[in-house]
C-alpha cells in the first residue's frame, strides 16, 4: 500500500500538480441533460418530497409570522415584547429547514430552495432537468403552503400581510439586494461545506449533521436581515407568498428576492469549487502538464 502511494506521490510531482493521493472519491459531475432520469420513479419521488417539504415549509414559518404580528398588534392590545419575536421568527425559518433537511436529505437532497438547486447545478451536482423541475416544485409547494394559512386563517392572513417580503422603509433597494445576496451566499455556502465528499471522509458524524449548521445558517441570516427585507434567500419562499398575498407591494420587491439569492448562489458555488477546492488551480494545473 505505502509503495503504491509513493508512485501515485511521484506521478503527481511530474506533472506538476504537488497534490497527495485522495482519500475520498468525489462523485461525477451531473449531466447537463439526462433523459434517464425521466423514466426513474426516484425522480419523481424526489419531487414530490421537494413539493411537500416547501409546503410545510412556508405553512409552519408563515403562520409564525402571522401569528407574531397579531400578539404585538395594538389594536388587540398586544405588547411590541410579546409573541414570539424577531428571534422567534429566525427559529422558526431555522428550525424547519433542519428538520425538512434531515427527513428529505436521502431522498431529494432537501434543497428546498431555488437558490441552492441553483448553486447546484452551478457546481454540477445536479442535472438542468432536474433542477428545472426541482424549482417548478418548490414554487408550486410554496403557493399551496400560503394557500393553507390563508385558508385557515383569512382575516389574519389578509390584515398581517401574508408573510410576504417586502423591502422595508428606509432601506434602499441596493442595501435589499445585498442583503439577499450576501444572506443567500452564507446559505448556499454552508450546504456546499455540510455535503463536500472531501469533509465527509474525514469526520464520520457530517453526513449526520449536515441538516445542523444549514439549519443555523438559514437562523443567524434571519437574524440579521428580517428588518431589511423580511429575509428572503429563498424564491419559493417570497414568490408563494406574493401570489396568494397579491398585493401590488409585494410584486414591486419581488425581483429582489430573485435576483439577490441567484447571484448569492452563483458566488458561493464559485467560491467553494473554484477557491476552496482548488477547482482553478488543479485546471491550470492539468493544463500545463498537457501542454
Amino acid at each position: 500500500m505505502s509503495l503504491f502511494f509513493g508512485e501515485q506521490m511521484a506521478k503527481d510531482t511530474e506533472v506538476g500538480t504537488d497534490y497527495p493521493p485522495k482519500d475520498y472519491q468525489d462523485p461525477p459531475p451531473a449531466p447537463l441533460i439526462d433523459p434517464e432520469e425521466l423514466g426513474k420513479w426516484s425522480f419523481y419521488r424526489a419531487i414530490i418530497a421537494e413539493f411537500v417539504a416547501t409546503l410545510l415549509f412556508l405553512y409552519i414559518t408563515v403562520l409564525t409570522v402571522i401569528g407574531y404580528k397579531s400578539q404585538t398588534d395594538p389594536d388587540h392590545n398586544g405588547e411590541q415584547c410579546g409573541g414570539v419575536g424577531i428571534l422567534g421568527i429566525a427559529w422558526a425559518f431555522g428550525g424547519m429547514i433542519f428538520v425538512l433537511v434531515y427527513c428529505t436529505a436521502g431522498i431529494s437532497g432537501g434543497h428546498i430552495n431555488p437558490a441552492v438547486t441553483f448553486g447546484l447545478f452551478l457546481a454540477r451536482k445536479v442535472s438542468l432537468v432536474r433542477a428545472i423541475m426541482y424549482m417548478l416544485a418548490q414554487c408550486l409547494g410554496a403557493i399551496c403552503g400560503c394557500g393553507l394559512v390563508k385558508a385557515f386563517q383569512r382575516a389574519y392572513y389578509v390584515k398581517y400581510g401574508g408573510g410576504a417580503n417586502t423591502l422595508n422603509d428606509g432601506y434602499s433597494t441596493g442595501t435589499g439586494l445585498g442583503a439577499e445576496i450576501i444572506g443567500t451566499f452564507v446559505l448556499v455556502y454552508t450546504v456546499f461545506a455540510a455535503t463536500d465528499p472531501k469533509r465527509n471522509a474525514r469526520d464520520s458524524h457530517v453526513p449526520v449533521l449536515a441538516p445542523l449548521p444549514i439549519g443555523f445558517a438559514v437562523f443567524m441570516v434571519h437574524l440579521a436581515t428580517i428588518p431589511v427585507t423580511g429575509t428572503g434567500i429563498n424564491p419559493a419562499r417570497s414568490f408563494g407568498a406574493a401570489v396568494i398575498y397579491g398585493k401590488d407591494k409585494a410584486w414591486d420587491d419581488q425581483w429582489i428576492f430573485w435576483v439577490g439569492p441567484f447571484i448569492g448562489a452563483a458566488i458561493a458555488a464559485f467560491y467553494h469549487q473554484f477557491i476552496l477546492r482548488a477547482g482553478a488551480v488543479k485546471a491550470l494545473g492539468s493544463f500545463r502538464s498537457n501542454a
